[in-house]
């Protein structure tokens, strides 16, 4: 191994750091490259700010904020979809891999890059807090956190939603019935999935907790003829939801409540879907959670939980990028533990199912979404914004298409004492 001179460039510095075979292009604004030149791919570090986010936030971290601020492009692709070039650079499942300097090799290279790029810019608008930081400011998914927290997320503009999640105003997983399915298609499959494993019938009554935009609540009304109550802590979901409901003639029988599900004093529901809410509830408040969603239910009413789970059951932290920008507060945890926790709240689980493969189709549609609306969507919410919304989507996709995470539906009821459950011996929703 060379040893670093007194005077490195930066990619110099950057390959001595990097185990193996760079396997992209690396350009910095010092004019120095590392790499093949003929790489499809490549990262270009544009500025000292640039280098600054790097070297005070090693990892993931200090290149989003590069990245978001705009100091770090990613060649070959376009903001909106850096799935391909993301999968090249991080090597796929294995990723990057760098080693930690001797001392003496850390000092050289911090007075050859300037010591004073060791003090971090102000971040980027769109980063949160850190999580120790919101923990000292009072308790995590309180409902005053968990209100902000989505504010932080789902309140970016409707008109941005629109031009990235597509007519359906969905933002969970679809459900493609074939490989080339649109992603409309493969949306509404995905709510029908859910009302036939609920077992939905004209004149019962269901609960959607994290409704989002109503997608779930209008389509089991006009498809099942049942009455429908959403919940959602967004104000802005509500509004557009209440006003798509009353458009399409369904506010006689269905409603969108600006209101956190905790607050939800009906009960004797026929069924209840969770889509995409667990993510933001906390493992330790599970047991809460799925006791709650347990007492809205009459006798044999089914439950359908449909959210991101981790490969693993094992303990492990959100990455720093995910908790800043995208999803703060939000944890993930296994199939394994997310069904022992709905059998330890005193419901019957009957069926399980991991589409993974279909989030990674949902996660490239609506970056293709992004990118064909990308100069509306960068006016609508700026940039950085945007920036991070192509970035987080196609780090999903990869997450999802390497079996990092997964997304399960477990299906459960609330059996009566007497081992009634009103499941079929079979299931219906399969023919």
């Amino acid at each position: 191994m060379t040893l670093l001179a007194s005077q490195t460039s930066i990619a110099d510095a950057f390959t001595h750091l990097l185990i193996g075979e760079i396997p992209f292009r690396f350009t910095a604004y010092d004019g120095s490259s590392a790499g093949p030149e003929d790489a499809p791919y490549g990262l270009h570090l544009k500025t000292e700010r640039g280098l600054s986010y790097l070297l005070s936030a090693p990892g993931d971290l200090g290149l989003s904020r590069a990245y978001v601020s705009g100091d770090l492009d990613v060649i070959g692709a376009h903001p909106g979809d850096p799935f391909d070039a993301l999968m090249a650079i991080k090597g796929g499942a294995t990723g990057l891999k760098f080693r930690i300097p001797t001392p003496t090799e850390a000092i050289t290279l911090l007075r050859s890059v300037g010591l004073s790029n060791l003090k971090p810019p102000p971040v980027p608008p769109q980063e949160h807090l850190p999580r120790w930081r919101r923990l000292m400011e009072g308790f995590l998914h309180s409902p005053e956190r968990d209100a902000e927290v989505i504010h932080h997320h789902y309140d970016v503009s409707n008109r941005f939603y629109e031009m990235v999640l597509g007519p359906s105003m969905t933002y969970t997983c679809a459900v493609f019935p074939t490989e080339d399915a649109t992603l409309e298609e493969a949306q509404y499959a995905k709510y029908d999935l859910v009302c036939r494993k609920l077992d939905l019938k004209p004149g019962q009554r269901l609960l959607d907790v994290g409704c989002g935009w109503g997608g779930m609540v209008r389509h089991a009304v006009k498809e099942y003829g049942v009455t429908a109550l959403g919940v959602t802590l967004s104000a802005e979901q509500a509004s557009w939801a209440q006003e798509r409901i009353k458009s399409e003639g369904l506010d006689d029988r269905a409603e969108v409540r600006h209101l956190d599900y905790r607050n939800v004093t009906e009960s004797g529901f026929d069924a209840v879907s969770s889509i995409g809410l667990t993510e933001h509830i906390g493992v330790a408040n599970y047991p809460a959670y799925f006791g709650f969603l347990r007492d809205k239910l009459k006798p044999e009413g089914r439950l359908l939980n449909h959210c991101i789970t981790r490969s693993h059951n094992r303990k492990a932290a959100t990455g720093a990028f995910i908790d800043r920008y995208v999803f703060p507060d939000g944890e993930l945890t296994g199939s394994g533990r997310i069904i022992t926790e709905i059998q330890d709240a005193g419901l019957e689980v009957h069926h399980e199912e991991n589409l993974r493969p279909h989030y990674a189709k949902t996660l490239a549609g609506w970056n293709r979404n992004l990118v064909e609306h990308w100069d509306e969507c960068v006016a609508e919410v700026g940039e950085g914004t945007a920036r991070v919304w192509g970035l987080y989507m196609a780090g999903s996709r990869m997450g999802f298409a390497v079996n990092e995470i997964q997304l399960h539906q477990v299906l459960a009821t609330k059996t009566t004492p007497e081992g009634r459950s009103g499941m079929p011996l079979r299931p219906t929703w399969l023919s």
